[in-house]
């Protein structure tokens, strides 16, 4: 049996604020001393060893850098944020106002915050499981002063020539002799003592490069900038390395040195890919092991970000997500699922992060999306199992969580809160008063998270999912070729090692049942997977088979295919075994 690949490893996301909050006043737009707020310390011995029992080998910790915010902390020298230039009460945790502090709504002891963070990590590594947070290099809030920072550090824009527009060791861009200008549209949350002064103006983080963006621009983010003049066709400025880049390796080394394990490198391809060409092999010089994962949309950037840019894995949002949604909302074509490895991550598989749900993505069982968590189960397989890269989970969506209200500034739109402070009903069933256990869940919740703990422990355990090579069988299959199986609801493929071989067989559809054939091409059965005549096979179901063990023969898996019925939304996964002599 080989090791385990490096690659295929489980990322629980954890939205830190929202995830272990015990309150449930969930007022709309409610304050810190209403709503309450999740802690470090809250994410015990008794969360951390449910999640490693669960699968999960990796959590990302999200929000845990100091960020705008309109709560008060003065008397810790942590005053609030101007309200015209936060977006809800608690603020996005991607408007960093300082980058070598922690958030303080998430420690017990304020004065005690950095150490409650490092305890955390500890805690997380004595259950094996490691720390990845956000590093976000595009933008800081428009409030950015680090009062934190180690001594002899300079502060982002503390030299800078405010001037100029544009220089390449100014730290940030200018619209010199303009003030900011607020949008109209949002109302401020909180009574406005007084306006908000910014003069110059700064562009903003979206690269918006006038006085006064719009309210659908990110206006409580102010852009960073890496040498690139985008005012003047976008020219570059790398030579001597900008200022920037020092104080974002500065940053990165600094919480290396905590122990975090990885970094998800937010909106990474509005940074040029040559400062993370530069960057991470240099702090991979402090930690070899550390992980790079970058958000990233445009799929013609993919192989650059990974060659050049040294990125250890890229979101497969715009390719595989947006192609299983469709699908899980009755929609799409399973025929797509080919086009989408072929063209796009097939030969980088092996880097591309799989998920359904994150913080910025809708849950799962909201109306906004497929209205039933269990409409997932076909989607969620084959984003796990397709090929040997990472999978991910939002906290929560092994639950069903289904945001039903507008929260505050998040509004009503199926996505759990990242602006406001909240707490998730079937979130706080499983913390249990910080026992972390079952007792209270629903059966219908416990019968979903047994579903996702049983994927967890497919993809780690089965050396052919974690490990193998990947054979498409959707071409042989579909116009007819096979009885019944209609390519544009049913995939199929398999996944192989020396020692193991899988066939992987999924129906989209809600409603239909599929009483269909599927074919294995000679090619593949003789050739690829080195198998000997089909009559001396059987295929073993190993998933989601609730302890039946009814074995199909494999003889005319070439020529006719084996018939199997398909009920809606039915996940087949079969291990071809030789027959015992």
């Amino acid at each position: 049996m080989t090791l385990r690949n490096k690659d295929k490893f489980i990322i629980y996301q954890i939205f830190t604020r929202i995830f272990s909050n015990q309150n449930t006043t969930n007022q709309y737009s409610g304050d810190l001393a209403v709503n309450g707020s999740g802690k470090f310390n809250d994410i015990n011995h008794a969360a951390l060893k449910s999640l490693q029992k669960f699968g999960i080998t990796h959590v990302w910790y999200t929000g845990v850098i100091a960020h705008a915010s309109l709560t008060d902390y003065s008397a810790h020298g942590l005053p609030a944020d101007h309200p015209l230039i936060v977006k809800g009460k608690a603020g996005s945790p991607y408007a960093i106002r300082d980058y070598y502090d922690v958030d303080p709504d998430l420690a017990e002891n304020i004065e005690n915050r950095m150490q409650e963070f490092e305890d955390l990590v500890e805690r997380t590594h004595q259950q094996n499981l490691q720390v990845i947070i956000d590093f976000v290099p595009n933008h800081v809030a428009r409030s950015y002063r680090s009062t934190a920072r180690p001594k002899g550090v300079k502060d982002f824009g503390e030299n800078d020539d405010v001037t100029q527009g544009f220089h390449p060791q100014n730290n940030f861009y200018y619209i010199p002799n303009k003030e900011f200008i607020v949008p109209e549209g949002p109302e401020p949350l909180v009574e406005v003592q007084h306006p908000y002064h910014e003069v110059p103006a700064k562009a903003t983080g979206n690269d918006v490069f006038s006085a006064q963006p719009s309210a659908y621009d990110w206006y409580e983010t102010v852009k960073l900038n890496y040498g690139v003049d985008y005012l003047n066709h976008r020219s570059t400025h790398f030579d001597p390395i900008p200022s920037t880049w020092h104080k974002m390796y500065e940053i990165l080394a600094y919480w290396t040195s905590k122990g975090v394990d990885g970094f998800r490198c937010d909106m990474a391809e509005m940074v040029p890919v040559e400062f993370w060409g530069w960057v991470i092999p240099q702090i991979k010089e402090l930690n070899p092991n550390i992980l790079f994962i970058a958000e990233i949309y445009n799929p013609s950037l993919y192989h650059q970000y990974i060659a050049q840019g040294h990125f250890d894995y890229l979101y497969d949002k715009v390719g595989l997500y947006n192609t299983l949604r469709p699908l899980m909302e009755g929609r799409g074509d399973a025929n797509d699922l080919t086009r989408i490895w072929q063209q796009e991550s097939g030969d980088i598989s092996e880097h591309m992060l799989r998920f359904l749900e994150n913080h910025d993505e809708q849950r799962i069982a909201s109306e906004f999306f497929a209205g039933d968590p269990w409409i997932a189960v076909p989607a969620i397989t084959l984003s796990a199992t397709m090929h040997t890269g990472p999978f991910m989970l939002y906290a929560g969506q092994e639950l069903g969580v289904n945001p039903q209200i507008a929260e505050g500034f998040q509004g009503h739109d199926g996505r759990s809160t990242i602006f406001d402070y909240w707490g998730i009903p079937e979130m706080q069933e499983w913390i249990n008063g910080g026992q972390f256990n079952l007792r209270k869940m629903k059966k219908g919740t416990k019968e979903l998270r047994a579903f996702y703990a049983e994927l967890n422990q497919l993809i780690t355990s089965q050396e052919a999912i974690h490990s193998g090579a990947f054979y498409d069988l959707q071409y042989v299959n579909i116009n007819g070729q096979s009885r019944n199986y209609d390519g544009s609801r049913l995939y199929s493929f398999l996944r192989h090692t020396d020692h193991q071989k899988l066939l992987l067989i999924f129906n989209f559809d809600r409603q239909q049942t599929f009483q269909t054939s599927v074919k294995i091409p000679y090619h593949a059965w003789h050739e690829v997977m080195g198998l000997d005549q089909p009559e001396h096979y059987t295929l073993q179901p190993i998933f989601r088979n609730e302890g039946k063990s009814e074995r199909i023969e494999a003889t005319g898996i070439i020529e006719e295919g084996i018939d199997l019925k398909l009920q809606p939304l039915q996940v087949c996964i079969f291990m071809i075994e030789r027959k015992k002599q």
